[in-house]
């Protein structure tokens, strides 16, 4: 019988590589407002806010100021 957290080979080997979990994939296709998509669209807008915050800190003007000079 092999040590807890270890497996065994055929031949009554121990083998003392990382047991690897079951995967579960949830495969239903999701589309339009789901948890899934809400989560990430608040993410990357977030994301995307404290990006222009810092923009407007490190160049001392606005986004449409610095648009409006281009």
């Amino acid at each position: 019988m092999a040590p807890r957290g270890y497996t065994t080979e055929e031949t009554g080997l121990i083998n003392n590589f990382a047991v690897e979990p079951k995967m579960y994939v949830d495969g239903t296709k999701q589309f339009g407002f789901n948890e899934y998509a809400e989560k990430m669209n608040g993410r990357l807008a977030m994301i995307g806010f404290i990006s222009l915050l810092a923009f407007e800190v490190l160049t001392k003007h606005g986004l449409l100021d610095w648009l409006g000079s281009l």
